[in-house]
């Protein structure tokens, strides 16, 4: 049984990425083990998206805390990383150097969960075609950006939360995204796209979920 240590914190480094420099956070497993590898994306950088965004610390925490390394990149354009935001199209490649970084840190470790949130969710999206079932262990999305971008499918076990009252991205949007994919939606009542003062909240359903899908 894995066994719980002082909780980590956050460190930066720079990863080579395909349009230059990569700014990076990487939070590593709160467990004794590391049970996979986490990637988080962030929100929209045209609107303020970053890593510093509660919502990529949430999710970062709450993996470490099931035993995963946490590797929050700023893509493209963002903080100091170089290159140019391009709307998702490249973005991918970002998050692919990140995941074959942090391969080369962890040898050991095969499994992989790919979470974003809001802009995040379509670069995960994308990601998630150029990987195969045996190397991701599941995805989360968080207010998913499907009214902003042409997204693909994703796998049938994939955790989508949305809140109520979205004002960003209507909750009828991802119903309508979900219905023909048959993909269950988390609806949280009363939440907005941030998820102001819920927080708590987001981070035990994501806790819930994976504890008793994957034990």
């Amino acid at each position: 049984m894995m066994q719980a240590r002082k909780a980590p914190s956050f460190l930066p480094l720079d990863i080579a990425g395909p349009a230059g420099r990569i700014e990076c956070l990487r939070l590593d497993s709160a467990l004794d083990a590391v049970r996979g590898i986490a990637l988080v994306a962030h929100p929209n950088p045209t609107e303020g998206g970053s890593f510093t965004n509660k919502i990529v610390h949430t999710l970062a925490k709450t993996l470490s805390r099931l035993g995963y390394v946490a590797y929050c990149p700023n893509l493209r354009g963002v903080g100091n990383s170089e290159g140019e935001h391009s709307r998702g199209e490249h973005e991918p490649d970002d998050m692919a150097a990140v995941l074959a970084h942090a391969r080369t840190e962890h040898p050991g470790v095969a499994s992989v969960v790919l979470a974003g949130f809001s802009f995040g969710t379509l670069v995960q999206s994308r990601l998630r075609q150029r990987l195969s079932d045996a190397e991701v262990a599941g995805m989360i999305l968080v207010g998913p950006a499907v009214s902003r971008y042409a997204f693909p499918q994703v796998p049938a076990d994939t955790l989508v939360i949305h809140g109520e009252e979205d004002e960003v991205i209507s909750l009828a949007a991802v119903l309508d995204w979900a219905r023909p994919q048959q993909l269950p939606v988390i609806v949280v009542p009363g939440v907005g796209h941030f998820f102001h003062g819920r927080l708590t909240q987001l981070a035990q359903l994501v806790e819930r979920y994976w504890v008793a899908g994957r034990g």
